[in-house]
């Protein structure tokens, strides 16, 4: 990992950008400009807060997350890569793949000219990567801190042969309560119910979560709202470069069986992910390129 007095000397901007390591954590950068504040890991890539001026964290975090490096962090963003849920063939490798389990390099800070802040890290194919995955790559996360947040996970295939990866942006969205929220965006879609193991189809304009869900909605790019009147706020949650929309919260039952959530957390959370798994997986040939992302902000 970069040290952190060195990562503020090269890439720190003053009142904008800074690094920070709390005694016990994990080292993240700091960002505040004029639309919004943020915190990102260097653990995993990780997007931990966004908070636009004058309303409440987009993103919820699990204050059980075991925040030490071998675990992965709950909550926020969480990078899914180079496959998505558990390993297809080795039940022994990491669930969700390895990206969200490693340092990542700072490779840019940059105060754009609209008042935005961007930030650049990397992950680069190594023995520790081929560890896990034989493949080597270039993988990049770009995040855009503005009235909304941008994160962008871009791959590049740096191997002379081709490959298949899977992905997501794992996204925990802070709620008032599960019961309170409804989803537009959803109706008419066909979804992977992962829970039953069944195909469906949503015939309902609006998408309640009143008992354990994990839907895999495919073939979609559509954004999707989640409105939540107790908290007056509408969330809009766009996307590119992803063909599956995972919606997921745990249920009070599962909860109790995850360390790293409190009982009651699910009532606080819920899950609205760019994916690319399944049927739309990515193939990439070598020198190829491509990218993900989600987009959070809120109904102008």
């Amino acid at each position: 990992m970069q040290p952190i007095d060195e990562l503020d000397e090269k890439f720190g901007l003053e009142g904008e950008v800074g690094f920070m390591e709390i005694e016990g954590e994990l080292p993240f950068i700091s960002i505040s400009n004029k639309y919004a504040q943020a915190d990102i890991c260097l653990y995993g890539a990780h997007a931990m807060s966004f908070i636009p001026h004058n309303n409440m964290d987009f993103l919820w975090m699990s204050p059980d997350s075991f925040m030490q490096e071998g675990k992965a962090i709950r909550g926020g963003i969480p990078v899914c890569f180079p496959w998505f849920g558990p390993h297809q063939s080795d039940s022994q490798q990491p669930q969700h793949g390895f990206g969200r389990l490693m340092f990542w390099d700072v490779v840019e800070t940059q105060a754009l000219p609209n008042g935005e802040t961007l930030i650049r890290m990397q992950l680069q194919s190594s023995d520790a990567t081929k560890a896990y995955w034989p493949h080597d790559f270039l993988a990049e996360m770009i995040f855009t801190i503005g009235k909304k947040l941008t994160a962008t996970l871009k791959v590049t295939n740096t191997s002379t042969a081709s490959f298949e990866y899977g992905c997501a942006l794992h996204t925990y969205y802070t709620i008032s309560a599960i019961g309170n929220i409804q989803m537009e965006g959803l109706e008419g879609l066909s979804y992977y119910n992962q829970l039953t193991g069944e195909d469906g189809r949503q015939n309902e304009k609006l998408l309640t979560v009143n008992e354990p869900l994990t839907r895999h909605y495919l073939n979609t790019e559509t954004p999707v709202v989640i409105n939540d009147p107790a908290f007056r706020r509408r969330i809009v949650v766009e996307k590119s470069g992803s063909k599956v929309t995972t919606v997921w919260n745990p249920g009070k039952e599962a909860t109790s069986g995850i360390a790293d959530i409190p009982d009651d957390g699910y009532e606080a959370f819920v899950c609205v992910e760019a994916t690319n798994a399944f049927d739309y997986t990515v193939q990439l040939t070598p020198g190829a390129s491509y990218e993900t992302s989600a987009i959070l902000g809120l109904e102008e």
